[in-house]
């Protein structure tokens, strides 16, 4: 049985990076690995309406928080066996994006903190009625919310096909959800948590690894 670990952070926080060189050092030591990156957008309908009302589409979908939510959740149950595979298969199953983001993200948009309503129904619904595993680390990769926007921003100019969402465009959504995710990671939501920006991958690995 493997470990699985979740890696958490704004859009822009470098989380693909942080996750690829994770990979790259574990598989070098000979682990075995395996991977998935949440939302599933392209191979998931539920994840691509979610995507689709951040860009204007499906009328005022958008508009409620609880219907997005349970989009994006939808998305993760609907792969819930494949991790379960996975886990059970690998000696690490690393997931950039969990549920976590759904915690935070919809925290945020209410206004709550990480001890608000919408946290625990997002547990509830993910761990609890669809029965996802939930993961034995998580992993904050806290760079300065401004820092991460800035990241974002440009990568949206430099690639028409990543243009940046409603989530992404709302600067002051962006700064709460940074504040909810590190209440989440302070108080070891769900399992203990590491917190680290761009440091020593080399370092992290070997923390995260031992368990």
């Amino acid at each position: 049985m493997g470990q699985l670990i979740a890696v958490e952070g704004l859009d822009g926080a470098g989380k693909n990076t942080l996750v690829t060189a994770l990979v790259d050092r574990w598989r070098e030591h000979g682990l075995t690995v395996w991977t998935m990156t949440f939302p599933r957008y392209g191979q998931s309908v539920t994840a691509d309406l979610a995507a689709e009302a951040l860009h204007g589409q499906h009328g005022d979908l958008r508009e409620s928080v609880y219907a997005m939510a349970l989009l994006f959740a939808l998305d993760r149950s609907d792969a819930g066996d494949q991790i379960r595979t996975a886990v059970g298969d690998h000696d690490i199953v690393l997931l950039d994006r969990y549920v976590a983001s759904n915690a935070a993200y919809n925290a945020a948009r209410l206004g709550q903190d990480a001890a608000g309503d919408v946290v625990g129904w997002v547990a509830d619904l993910e761990f609890g009625r669809f029965g996802l595993p939930v993961p034995d680390r998580h992993v904050l990769l806290g760079v300065p919310a401004q820092v991460a926007m800035d990241r974002a921003a440009r990568r949206a100019a430099t690639d028409a096909d990543r243009p940046q969402d409603l989530y992404e465009r709302d600067h002051d959504l962006q700064y709460r959800v940074d504040d909810v995710y590190r209440q989440l990671a302070q108080s070891n939501w769900m399992s203990p948590w590491t917190q680290t920006t761009d440091g020593d991958v080399t370092e992290l690995a070997e923390s995260l690894s031992n368990g």
